[in-house]
């Protein structure tokens, strides 16, 4: 023991959504049924896209690749929730915690980048069709997702590096249904300036420039639209990016409004809102991309038929 306050942490308490017992069987209900509805629905997207010829091309790639992290994301987290409301259990050790702290941040920030690329896509499509498939290359989306895996690593390295520095009170209470980074801030004796600057510094440029990025990608997409003769043309190109452009305002909104403010502000409420961006937009993004997509919509039919199914 370092003090009176202070102990050594070997683990933390997941206090979820609610403390009342009643109301656990329904939170197990609500969230499996979010989870096997993300999972399912992010991997027939991934695998209508792969069975799928014509949809082979770099917009649907990297919406394949959105959907393998919106997997992981969810998977991060919900299955630990549901194993401690099955087993009356709020506990998570220390190592588990930062883990998933670390893959959390992983997976948020990857999502992020690939928002960005896609704008991109979308920008050089739209704006520069003649050079489409020179530009958006296979191997150059490749080349695309293979930094965007090599750079997403380092700033959740470097937070998990700086919170295993960290001295925690007597009290582990997280209020929270994952390890989340202002809520691990929160609970620390210990100066927090090192961690809050990277956030500020380092973590306002990972989030946010991918964000200025979308936005000037757009304001260039909608300007060339409004340049087609023909109010078909302009329909035609902007239904291209409207799924697009659904999930961005749904990441960005709930992300930018809990981020983008000191961790001393943070407050139990906020979990409902990473609830949105954490569990939510990844069960949404399915629907998102298929109901508003005609190619989608005729390759997940062509994948759910018993045709289809009994010839593999």
């Amino acid at each position: 023991m370092a003090g009176s306050n202070r102990t050594v942490v070997s683990e933390f308490l997941l206090l979820g959504l609610s403390d009342v017992p009643e109301n656990q069987p329904l939170l197990f209900s609500l969230f499996l049924s979010m989870y096997l509805v993300a999972v399912v629905g992010n991997l027939l997207i991934i695998l209508a896209i792969g069975s799928t010829s014509h949809l082979h091309t770099p917009m649907y790639f990297f919406v394949a690749n959105l959907s393998w992290v919106d997997i992981c994301f969810t998977s991060v987290t919900i299955p630990k929730m549901l194993l401690n409301i099955q087993t009356l259990s709020q506990s998570i050790s220390y190592t588990g915690c930062l883990t998933q702290m670390y893959f959390l941040i992983l997976f948020l920030e990857l999502d992020n980048v690939l928002l960005a690329v896609m704008a991109y896509d979308r920008f050089v499509a739209i704006c520069h069709p003649l050079h489409y498939t020179i530009t958006m290359s296979p191997k150059f989306c490749i080349t695309l997702l293979s930094l965007a895996l090599i750079i997403t690593n380092i700033y959740p390295l470097i937070h998990t590096l700086l919170m295993d520095t960290l001295s925690f009170c007597a009290s582990v209470r997280i209020h929270h249904i994952f390890c989340e980074l202002y809520a691990l801030l929160k609970l620390s004796c210990s100066s927090i300036h090192d961690n809050e600057l990277v956030v500020y510094i380092l973590g306002s440029f990972i989030f946010v420039a991918p964000f200025l990025f979308i936005s000037i990608s757009y304001m260039h997409i909608f300007s060339a639209i409004l340049r087609l003769r023909s109010s078909q043309s302009k329909l035609k190109a902007f239904s291209t990016c409207s799924s697009h452009l659904v999930v961005v305002s749904l990441f960005y909104g709930t992300l930018f409004g809990v981020y983008l403010r000191p961790s001393s502000s943070y407050t139990s409420e906020d979990s409902v809102a990473t609830v949105l961006y954490a569990v939510v937009a990844p069960m949404l993004n399915p629907f998102i991309y298929s109901l508003r997509n005609k190619d989608m919509k005729g390759a997940l039919k062509s994948l759910l038929s018993w045709r289809k199914i009994w010839s593999w």
